[in-house]
Protein backbone atom coordinates (compact mmCIF):
# COMPACT_ATOMS: atom_id res chain seq x y z
CA UNK A 1 0.00 0.00 0.00
CA UNK A 2 2.97 2.31 0.62
CA UNK A 3 3.95 2.32 -3.06
CA UNK A 4 0.35 3.16 -4.01
CA UNK A 5 0.37 6.13 -1.63
CA UNK A 6 3.76 7.30 -2.95
CA UNK A 7 2.38 7.12 -6.49
CA UNK A 8 -0.67 9.16 -5.53
CA UNK A 9 1.59 11.74 -3.88
CA UNK A 10 3.80 11.99 -6.98
CA UNK A 11 0.72 12.34 -9.22
CA UNK A 12 -0.69 15.15 -7.10
CA UNK A 13 2.73 16.79 -6.77
CA UNK A 14 3.40 16.71 -10.49
CA UNK A 15 0.02 18.20 -11.31
CA UNK A 16 0.18 20.89 -8.62
CA UNK A 17 3.88 21.77 -9.06
CA UNK A 18 3.11 24.85 -11.16
CA UNK A 19 0.34 26.03 -8.84
CA UNK A 20 2.07 25.39 -5.50
CA UNK A 21 5.55 26.62 -6.48
CA UNK A 22 4.92 29.00 -9.41
CA UNK A 23 8.18 30.93 -8.91
CA UNK A 24 10.29 27.78 -8.92
CA UNK A 25 8.40 26.43 -11.91
CA UNK A 26 8.81 29.72 -13.82
CA UNK A 27 12.57 29.88 -13.13
CA UNK A 28 12.97 26.32 -14.41
CA UNK A 29 11.42 27.19 -17.78
CA UNK A 30 10.90 24.18 -20.02
CA UNK A 31 12.82 21.95 -17.60
CA UNK A 32 9.95 22.51 -15.16
CA UNK A 33 7.56 20.88 -17.61
CA UNK A 34 9.91 17.92 -17.78
CA UNK A 35 10.09 17.65 -13.99
CA UNK A 36 6.30 17.78 -13.72
CA UNK A 37 5.93 15.16 -16.45
CA UNK A 38 8.50 12.92 -14.77
CA UNK A 39 6.67 13.18 -11.43
CA UNK A 40 3.35 12.35 -13.10
CA UNK A 41 4.71 9.36 -15.03
CA UNK A 42 6.59 8.06 -11.97
CA UNK A 43 3.41 8.49 -9.96
CA UNK A 44 1.38 6.57 -12.52
CA UNK A 45 3.88 3.71 -12.56
CA UNK A 46 4.03 3.61 -8.75
CA UNK A 47 0.22 3.69 -8.50
CA UNK A 48 -0.15 0.74 -10.89
CA UNK A 49 2.57 -1.29 -9.17
CA UNK A 50 1.34 -0.35 -5.71
CA UNK A 51 -2.26 -1.15 -6.57
CA UNK A 52 -1.37 -4.52 -8.08
CA UNK A 53 0.78 -5.41 -5.03
CA UNK A 54 -1.54 -4.15 -2.29
CA UNK A 55 -3.37 -6.71 -0.14
CA UNK A 56 -7.07 -7.02 -0.96
CA UNK A 57 -8.83 -5.94 2.21
CA UNK A 58 -12.59 -5.45 1.92
CA UNK A 59 -13.69 -1.89 2.66
CA UNK A 60 -17.33 -2.19 1.52
CA UNK A 61 -19.61 -4.41 -0.55
CA UNK A 62 -20.30 -2.90 -3.99
CA UNK A 63 -23.96 -2.77 -5.06
CA UNK A 64 -25.29 -5.54 -7.31
CA UNK A 65 -26.18 -3.00 -10.00
CA UNK A 66 -22.67 -1.52 -9.89
CA UNK A 67 -21.35 -3.38 -12.96
CA UNK A 68 -24.15 -2.07 -15.16
CA UNK A 69 -23.69 1.48 -13.91
CA UNK A 70 -19.91 1.14 -14.20
CA UNK A 71 -20.05 0.29 -17.89
CA UNK A 72 -22.41 3.17 -18.69
CA UNK A 73 -20.36 5.61 -16.61
CA UNK A 74 -17.13 4.41 -18.21
CA UNK A 75 -18.50 5.13 -21.67
CA UNK A 76 -19.46 8.61 -20.44
CA UNK A 77 -15.98 9.03 -18.89
CA UNK A 78 -14.25 8.11 -22.15
CA UNK A 79 -16.40 10.61 -24.05
CA UNK A 80 -15.64 13.31 -21.47
CA UNK A 81 -11.90 12.61 -21.63
CA UNK A 82 -11.98 13.16 -25.38
CA UNK A 83 -14.36 16.10 -25.29
CA UNK A 84 -11.74 18.64 -24.26
CA UNK A 85 -9.75 18.13 -27.44
CA UNK A 86 -12.71 17.59 -29.76
CA UNK A 87 -13.73 20.12 -32.36
CA UNK A 88 -17.50 19.73 -32.12
CA UNK A 89 -20.33 21.35 -30.20
CA UNK A 90 -20.04 19.17 -27.12
CA UNK A 91 -16.77 20.83 -26.09
CA UNK A 92 -18.81 23.90 -25.13
CA UNK A 93 -20.86 22.00 -22.54
CA UNK A 94 -18.30 21.79 -19.72
CA UNK A 95 -15.39 23.86 -18.53
CA UNK A 96 -13.42 20.83 -17.34
CA UNK A 97 -14.44 17.82 -19.45
CA UNK A 98 -11.25 15.83 -18.85
CA UNK A 99 -11.28 16.35 -15.09
CA UNK A 100 -15.00 15.55 -15.03
CA UNK A 101 -14.13 12.39 -16.98
CA UNK A 102 -11.59 11.42 -14.31
CA UNK A 103 -14.22 11.98 -11.61
CA UNK A 104 -16.78 9.85 -13.47
CA UNK A 105 -14.09 7.18 -14.03
CA UNK A 106 -13.31 7.13 -10.30
CA UNK A 107 -16.96 6.86 -9.26
CA UNK A 108 -17.56 4.12 -11.84
CA UNK A 109 -14.68 2.07 -10.47
CA UNK A 110 -15.81 2.53 -6.87
CA UNK A 111 -19.19 1.04 -7.86
CA UNK A 112 -17.52 -2.28 -8.67
CA UNK A 113 -14.47 -2.42 -6.40
CA UNK A 114 -15.02 -2.59 -2.67
CA UNK A 115 -11.45 -3.31 -1.60
CA UNK A 116 -9.26 -0.87 0.32
CA UNK A 117 -6.65 -0.33 -2.43
CA UNK A 118 -9.46 0.57 -4.87
CA UNK A 119 -11.01 2.94 -2.36
CA UNK A 120 -7.64 4.65 -1.88
CA UNK A 121 -6.75 4.80 -5.58
CA UNK A 122 -10.08 5.74 -7.12
CA UNK A 123 -11.12 7.89 -4.18
CA UNK A 124 -7.90 9.90 -4.33
CA UNK A 125 -8.14 10.33 -8.11
CA UNK A 126 -11.73 11.54 -7.86
CA UNK A 127 -10.73 13.94 -5.09
CA UNK A 128 -7.76 15.12 -7.18
CA UNK A 129 -10.08 15.93 -10.11
CA UNK A 130 -12.43 17.95 -7.88
CA UNK A 131 -9.55 19.84 -6.22
CA UNK A 132 -8.02 20.60 -9.65
CA UNK A 133 -11.33 22.02 -10.89
CA UNK A 134 -11.70 24.22 -7.81
CA UNK A 135 -8.10 25.48 -8.00
CA UNK A 136 -8.36 26.23 -11.73
CA UNK A 137 -11.68 28.04 -11.28
CA UNK A 138 -10.27 30.17 -8.44
CA UNK A 139 -7.10 31.03 -10.37
CA UNK A 140 -8.53 31.57 -13.84
CA UNK A 141 -11.86 33.19 -12.98
CA UNK A 142 -14.93 32.96 -15.22
CA UNK A 143 -14.89 30.53 -18.12
CA UNK A 144 -14.73 31.85 -21.67
CA UNK A 145 -16.90 29.27 -23.42
CA UNK A 146 -15.31 28.20 -26.73
CA UNK A 147 -17.14 28.64 -29.99
CA UNK A 148 -19.03 25.49 -30.99
CA UNK A 149 -17.60 23.53 -33.88
CA UNK A 150 -19.36 21.45 -36.50
CA UNK A 151 -21.56 18.50 -35.53
CA UNK A 152 -19.17 16.14 -37.38
CA UNK A 153 -16.66 16.84 -34.61
CA UNK A 154 -19.13 15.36 -32.12
CA UNK A 155 -19.78 12.36 -34.38
CA UNK A 156 -16.03 11.75 -34.60
CA UNK A 157 -15.75 12.03 -30.79
CA UNK A 158 -18.53 9.46 -30.25
CA UNK A 159 -17.09 6.95 -32.75
CA UNK A 160 -13.57 7.36 -31.36
CA UNK A 161 -14.90 6.99 -27.79
CA UNK A 162 -16.76 3.77 -28.66
CA UNK A 163 -13.58 2.32 -30.15
CA UNK A 164 -11.53 3.44 -27.13
CA UNK A 165 -14.13 1.93 -24.78
CA UNK A 166 -13.84 -1.39 -26.65
CA UNK A 167 -10.05 -1.31 -26.40
CA UNK A 168 -10.21 -0.50 -22.68
CA UNK A 169 -12.68 -3.36 -22.11
CA UNK A 170 -10.39 -5.73 -24.06
CA UNK A 171 -7.36 -4.70 -22.00
CA UNK A 172 -9.30 -5.20 -18.76
CA UNK A 173 -10.38 -8.65 -19.97
CA UNK A 174 -6.79 -9.51 -20.92
CA UNK A 175 -5.66 -8.44 -17.42
CA UNK A 176 -8.30 -10.70 -15.87
CA UNK A 177 -10.91 -8.07 -14.96
CA UNK A 178 -13.90 -8.96 -17.17
CA UNK A 179 -15.91 -5.71 -17.13
CA UNK A 180 -19.29 -6.98 -18.28
CA UNK A 181 -21.96 -8.77 -16.26
CA UNK A 182 -22.12 -12.51 -16.98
Amino acid sequence: MTLLLVGIGLWWGGHFFKRVLPGVRRRMGDRGKGVAALLIVAGLVAMVMGFRGAPLETAFIPPAWGRHANNLLMLVAVILLGMGSSKGRMRTWLRHPMLTGVLVWAVAHLLVNGDLPSLVLFGSMGLWAVVQMVVINLKDGPWARPEPGPIRGDAKLIVTSLIAFGVIAAIHTWLGYYPFPS
